[in-house]
């Protein structure tokens, strides 16, 4: 038996296993969940909202299937929680803006839906900064704490993602990523980020901030976690023409093989920044001795457009951001927190001309990191 108070810090596959095996029931994992978010999350606001009753009739139904001898997908019993960005049937989705305060759809996103296929129970909808633009200066439904350290922050604009996982308030999170917006929460939070391939993973029911750079980005407490949640929401949807017809493979057979011959690239213009942290860099070298100790090829590569990632990210991303905003900024701007309303402003204001070159430096930049 495992004890009550460990349940919560196990990871979705250790859920999953357990959950299988009868050694753990479904609702006692919800419920270990949900009396942490209970105790917890008036500081951290990890969640916008938290579906309790939803989650204890998903886990009472997953019994039931187990005790009729249904065959459990690979997160049954599992409990997650995914940005408030992906669309839910019947459950308030905000964005984080007090623009969408009222706004609950009337389907899930795919995501969501293939979360709930494979078996998982949904305990609620993160938080994010507004528009999942990052910079926001008053959240509506307040400022999310880093759980290591309440003074700091965990990252944007999928903040609620990294600070659920680093307390233990769900085993699992999809955030979303345009141009850090996963990676750095689970950096800043000591959990496990990915950004797919684009056309990956389907944005179906997923609101739209740039078309040509959003992805929906599995957090994970273990990359085992990140494996196992990335194969069930990987593949084509014809509800998203972006998304790709290539198989998913089942992407945990590599986990355990070692990294023996493979190539990894230290890029010389970020590396040798004079903005490095010296403890950042000092870092960076420490895992690059720790890359050749397990045999991967570790070798300095120069990438010279790579320095202009940021203008290019906001003149292609943020122009974006400002289109598919147009109808708020026009009719509701003053419902937008001050720093959004600015940015999302003064990216209209960019002309197509610098947007299109953007667009080609941006290939240039892709060409070079090829």
């Amino acid at each position: 038996m495992i004890p009550s108070d460990e349940i919560a810090f196990l990871s979705a596959a250790e859920t999953a296993r357990a959950v299988r095996a009868r050694t753990l029931s479904p609702s006692e994992v919800v419920e270990a969940c949900l009396a942490r978010i209970e105790r917890l999350d008036g500081r951290l606001r990890a969640y916008i909202t938290v579906t309790a009753d939803a989650a204890r009739d998903a886990a009472r139904s997953a019994e039931r299937a187990l005790a009729a001898g249904e065959t459990p997908g690979p997160l049954f019993g599992v409990p997650m929680a995914v940005k408030d960005q992906f669309w839910t049937r019947g459950v308030l989705t905000t964005n984080g803006s007090r623009v969408y305060r009222d706004h609950v759809p009337s389907h899930d996103a795919t995501v969501v839906e293939r979360l709930k296929r494979a078996g998982a129970i949904l305990l609620g909808k993160l938080a994010m900064s507004e528009l999942a633009l990052g910079g926001t200066r008053a959240p509506a439904w307040g400022v999310t704490r880093n759980p290591w350290d309440l003074e700091r922050t965990p990252g944007e604009s999928s903040s609620g993602s990294g600070a659920a996982l680093a307390a233990h308030l769900c085993a699992a999170s999809v955030g979303e990523d345009t141009g850090g917006s996963g990676r750095m929460p689970a950096a800043y939070c000591n959990a496990v980020g990915l950004r797919p391939t684009y056309t990956r993973v389907s944005r179906y029911g997923m609101t739209t901030a740039c078309w040509f750079l959003d992805q929906a980005a599995p957090m994970t407490k273990t990359t085992e976690d990140c494996a196992l949640v990335l194969g069930v929401i990987a593949g084509y949807d014809p509800a998203d023409p972006s998304t790709s017809r290539r198989p998913v493979p089942d992407y945990s057979q590599g986990l355990g093989r070692g990294i023996k011959g493979v190539r990894v690239g230290l890029i010389r213009e970020l590396h040798d920044h004079p903005a490095v942290h010296p403890e950042v860099r000092a870092a960076v070298e420490a895992a690059s001795g720790v890359l050749r100790a397990l045999g991967a090829e570790v070798r300095e590569v120069s990438v010279p457009l790579v320095g202009l990632d940021g203008a290019l990210f906001l003149a292609i991303g943020d122009t974006a951001a400002a289109d598919a905003c147009s109808d708020i900024l026009r009719s509701r701007p003053e419902e937008l927190d001050s720093a959004s309303r600015t940015r999302l402003q003064s990216a209209a204001l960019v002309p197509f001309g610098a947007y299109n070159r953007a667009m080609k430096a941006r290939v240039m930049l892709r060409h070079q990191l090829l």
